[in-house]
């Protein structure tokens, strides 16, 4: 199959759908998957993902981002038509704690995942014996001078699609943010934007909460308050010291990872001011 995702986020107004459909009849292509969302029926944002099969297989999609271009014109449309078939470049960066790390190699090295793993980045050693054994190029990259290792976090991530920091203990600097200029994910260990910033656990144990969480959200410079992606929360009680908070939270923090990386590949999340539209 030769499958597109289009994506759009565009002002709303009657006959966008109708648009959109015609040109993907003139694309020799079959809507398989629509998705669409409305902020507001009177002059708010439309956001749409449609998943098309190209019947025409000779095509190719830089032709087709082409042709789709007068229509984003009369839409004043954001958009991006993606190959689905093409596996994107995932970098992972990961400090001491390897359990989101290993849940990501099994998912990918079970054929969950669909995309390809160029290189696991630390700023400690514990990751290198899991990347050998799913044969997975390993830099242990420690922080004697910030400036210079993220220096060399950018050289290794230039060819990457996306980066996912499973449970990478450092705040990256504005200056990397803005020259990977792509996204970043991150898993926050609370349900934010309750505690941020180091040690969660502990904020949870002292405030007594009777349920915690984890958050996947987009990393931007403003630490821990980038658009949130996915989340997952589990009740615990008076009896639950900080080891049981930290045990159960590790469980989410797998899955919620897992979840946000799938949407992202699948070109699910459409970002909108601070918040994300995840199509499901």
């Amino acid at each position: 199959m030769n499958v597109g995702i289009l994506t759009i986020k565009c002002p709303d107004k009657p006959g966008i759908v109708a648009l959109i459909s015609n040109w993907v009849t003139t694309q020799e292509g079959n809507i398989i998957q629509l998705n669409q969302y409305s902020s507001d029926a009177n002059n708010g944002t439309f956001f749409t993902r449609l998943k098309i099969n190209f019947l025409n297989n000779t095509a190719p999609f830089k032709q087709r981002q082409h042709d789709f271009m007068p229509i984003s014109k009369q839409l004043n449309a954001i958009w991006n038509l993606h190959d689905a078939t093409k596996k994107q470049n995932i970098g992972i960066l990961v400090s001491k704690y390897d359990h989101c790390l290993f849940e990501l190699l099994y998912r990918w090295s079970s054929h969950e995942l669909n995309i390809n793993i160029p290189f696991i980045a630390s700023n400690h050693k514990n990751g290198e014996k899991l990347a050998k054994q799913f044969s997975i190029p390993f830099y242990y990259l420690p922080i004697t001078n910030k400036q210079n290792q993220e220096k060399q976090l950018l050289e290794l991530a230039k060819n990457s699609d996306l980066l996912v920091l499973a449970r990478y203990m450092q705040i990256l600097s504005p200056e990397f943010i803005k020259q990977y200029k792509k996204n970043i994910i991150n898993i926050h260990h609370s349900f934010l934007p309750s505690f941020v910033g180091a040690n969660p656990y502990n904020q949870a144990y002292e405030r007594g909460v009777k349920m915690i969480g984890a958050t996947a959200h987009y990393v931007t410079e403003k630490l821990d308050e980038g658009p949130i992606i996915t989340q997952k929360i589990e009740p615990v009680s008076h009896e639950d010291h900080i080891p049981e908070l930290k045990r159960k939270g590790k469980h989410l923090e797998k899955l919620v990872l897992l979840n946000a990386l799938h949407a992202e590949i699948d070109h699910r999340i459409i970002s909108f001011q601070n918040k994300t539209i995840v199509f499901t």
